[in-house]
C-alpha cells in the first residue's frame, strides 16, 4: 500500500474519531491534519503495517493535548466575563446518507444512529477511545494499545467497560 492510500483511506474515521472526542468539526479536521502531517513528516519510511497504530497513537496523543487545552481554556474563561459562543456540530448532520426505500425506515434509522451517537459520547474518553480503535478501526489489542500508549490490558479494560456501558445504555432500544 502506497502512503498517500493510507492517508486516504484512514482520513475519514480518523475525522470521525476526533469529532466524537471534540464535538467540534474545524478542531477534528484540525487534530487530523496534525497526526496526518507528523506520520508523514515522521514516519513515512516506516513498514506499511506499522502506520496504522502510529497513525492512531498520534491522533489519540493530538485528541489528548486537545483536552489538556481545553481544559486550561476552561479555566480561564471561568475567570473572564464572556463566553465564547461557540456551538458544538450535530454528528447526526455530517453522517453520510443513508439510501431508504421508505420514509418510516429513514426516520428509524436516523433515531437509532443518533441513540448510539449520544450513548458513544457519553463514554469517557479512555473507553471511547477503545472502543472506535478496536470496533470502527478494527485494530487488535496490541495495536490499540500502541496507539492508545498503554498496556493491553488497560485496553481490554477500558474496552470491555465500553462494550458493558453501550449495552446497558442501549438495553431498552434494543
Amino acid at each position: 500500500m502506497q502512503f498517500d492510500q493510507f492517508l486516504e483511506n484512514s482520513e475519514r474515521r480518523a475525522y470521525q474519531m476526533a469529532l466524537y472526542a471534540t464535538r467540534n468539526s474545524e478542531e477534528a479536521l484540525d487534530i487530523v491534519q496534525d497526526a496526518m502531517l507528523k506520520l508523514a513528516d515522521k514516519y513515512a519510511d516506516r513498514p506499511s503495517n506499522e502506520w496504522g497504530p502510529l497513525f492512531h497513537r498520534i491522533l489519540q496523543s493530538k485528541i489528548n493535548d486537545w483536552h489538556r487545552r481545553q481544559t486550561v481554556r476552561r479555566k480561564w474563561l471561568q475567570l473572564l466575563p464572556f463566553s465564547t459562543g461557540e456551538e458544538n456540530d450535530d454528528l447526526i448532520e455530517q453522517a453520510p446518507e443513508l439510501k431508504s426505500c421508505k420514509p418510516d425506515d429513514k426516520l428509524e434509522q436516523n433515531r437509532a444512529m443518533e441513540i448510539l451517537d449520544n450513548a458513544i459520547k457519553n463514554l469517557p474518553q479512555r473507553q471511547q477511545q477503545a472502543f472506535l480503535l478496536r470496533s470502527w478501526e478494527g485494530l487488535n489489542v496490541a495495536e490499540t494499545a500502541a496507539a492508545m500508549n498503554c498496556s493491553q490490558g488497560s485496553v481490554k479494560t477500558h474496552y470491555s467497560r465500553a462494550i458493558h456501558s453501550l449495552r446497558e445504555s442501549l438495553e431498552e432500544h434494543i
